[in-house]
């Protein structure tokens, strides 16, 4: 059987997508701070006060990478748990005043790194590409959750 051609292959395509992504995130925006984490920390800027799991929920991260993800922003001092004052069996998530400020340099940064990762392409062209990116990591999260979909549906 002959070689394919990998460059019509979804999956290696992503792939190479995503070491363009970390080669410019580490170099643009921090070695310190991942984009997972960095989602994170945007979540509760966004919504202060969330539980683990929701906060996963809303940046695609699973449960345990979640777990180590807000482990790590804790004990560099980002965010803080709270006990739920009206469930004492769980914890809310909210910046530190250290966070809030990692928080801002990052979005600036990273407002720098997607013009130059997105600059091959017109403005039209990036509208699109992210549209398109969206439906596909959206059917791909159903895939990876069939619960949630037949909750949609």
């Amino acid at each position: 059987m002959a070689a394919v051609d990998l460059t019509t292959h979804p999956g290696h395509l992503a792939r190479r997508l995503q070491q363009a992504h970390y080669l410019l995130w580490t170099t643009m925006v921090s070695e310190e701070i991942t984009s997972p984490q960095y989602g994170v920390l945007n979540a509760l800027m966004a919504e202060p006060g969330l539980d683990q799991r929701t906060v996963g929920e809303r940046v695609g991260l699973d449960r345990s990478t979640v777990a180590e993800v807000v482990s790590r922003l804790g004990r560099r001092g980002l965010i803080e748990k709270v006990r739920d004052a009206e469930d004492g069996r769980r914890y809310l998530l909210r910046l530190t005043g250290e966070g809030a400020t990692v928080h801002r340099k990052l979005t600036i940064r990273t407002a720098r790194m997607n013009h130059v990762f997105l600059s091959p392409l017109s403005d039209a062209e990036q509208s699109v590409f992210l549209d398109m990116l969206r439906r596909v990591s959206d059917a791909a999260e159903e895939l990876r959750s069939p619960e949630r979909a037949a909750v949609r549906a």
